[in-house]
């Protein structure tokens, strides 16, 4: 009985396939809790893709993975001087985004995080002339540029890293390599016309692993399910049933990211609406679970524990069986499985 991620794997790996073709030389990216797939999952997939670099999110995921990735490892969190001391191998390449973090990094393989309109991390135009002295010690792999997933000034993704091309060139540094992240494959293909000298390298997670939404799905077991009447008291706050039905104990709980939500960045009318009224029906105790029975989302019956979760299903719907699975629509980077199935 257990929370359980299915995997189309031929459907899954198609995708990758597709996705690979549309972005030749692509760096994937295995960070965080693996996508909802988890490292060692990752790894062995971008083995059997054939990629000879794989970025990861931190040091420390790049010490666990070392061993089941044979290729470079590409550590995306900029390097700091001071930062905990991690043991690597020399097949690790560093993220940098400042002139001092270089001077910090001496032998090391690092690549160059220019700053975007992002304005997270990144060297700035200022910063180029000081970066000539500053590379003769490291062995410099490239230069990166981290771009937003949202334009809403109507900007153009490529202008802007054709800008910074412009200026590294202006400044004379090496344009041999350019990572990039969030371009679609034709903005790439524009790239890679107008700098044909350049290889331009796409890192990508989510539209690799996560882009097909039909190749994967969640599923809970139910493990008890409970006849209860309008009134009846239940659960650890003892409240009262609404109306007859049924409380559905269901694997996924809180340790396993169900009812456990990030922030989203709300566009337009009627999501904010959305938003709000799930808010006000919070505070009444009315919460949507991931869970679907019936061919509709049902509600908690308390907020989650931490290994189940129990439901509310009404008695006008079928009664659910012990044994059966209800589909649980989980973001796959907040959710830990209790095991992988592939179809």
């Amino acid at each position: 009985m257990a929370l359980t991620l299915y995997v189309d794997t031929a459907r899954w790996r198609a995708h990758h396939k597709h996705v690979q073709q549309q972005f030749p030389g692509l760096v994937p990216v295995c960070k965080g809790n693996g996508y909802g797939f988890g490292h060692e999952r990752l790894a062995e997939e971008a083995t059997r893709l054939g990629s000879d670099v794989l970025a990861v999110g931190t040091t420390y995921e790049a010490a666990r993975i070392k061993d089941w990735f044979g290729g470079d490892l590409l550590v995306l969190t900029p390097y700091r001087r001071g930062e905990e001391p991690v043991p690597l191998p020399d097949r690790v390449i560093r993220s940098v985004s400042s002139v001092d973090g270089v001077y910090g990094l001496v032998g090391a393989r690092v690549v160059i995080e220019v700053m975007s309109s992002m304005k997270r991390h990144g060297v700035s135009e200022q910063d180029l002339p000081q970066l000539h002295s500053a590379i003769e010690n490291v062995r410099l792999e490239g230069f990166a540029i981290h771009l937003p997933l949202d334009r809403t000034d109507g900007s153009d993704a490529v202008e802007e890293v054709i800008g910074w091309m412009d200026r590294l060139r202006a400044a004379r540094l090496p344009l041999h390599t350019m990572f990039v992240s969030h371009l679609k494959a034709e903005e790439l293909v524009r790239l890679q016309q107008q700098f044909p000298q350049t290889r331009f390298r796409a890192r990508i997670g989510t539209r690799l692993w996560l882009g097909d939404h039909e190749a994967t799905e969640y599923r809970g077991a139910v493990l008890d399910v409970t006849r209860i009447a309008k009134g009846e008291r239940f659960g650890y706050r003892q409240q009262k049933a609404a109306s007859d039905g049924f409380l559905v104990v269901v694997a996924g709980g809180t340790s396993h990211g169900v009812g456990l939500e990030a922030p989203k960045a709300l566009h337009g009318v009627m999501p904010r609406a959305k938003g709000v009224a799930r808010a006000g029906l919070a505070t009444v105790n009315r919460n949507l679970s991931p869970f679907v029975w019936g061919g509709k989302q049902r509600w908690f019956a308390e907020p989650p524990h931490m290994q189940v979760s129990i439901l509310f299903v009404p008695a006008e719907a079928s009664e659910p069986q012990v044994g059966e699975e209800l589909v649980a629509h989980l973001r796959h980077t907040t959710t830990q499985f209790d095991r992988v199935l592939d179809r």
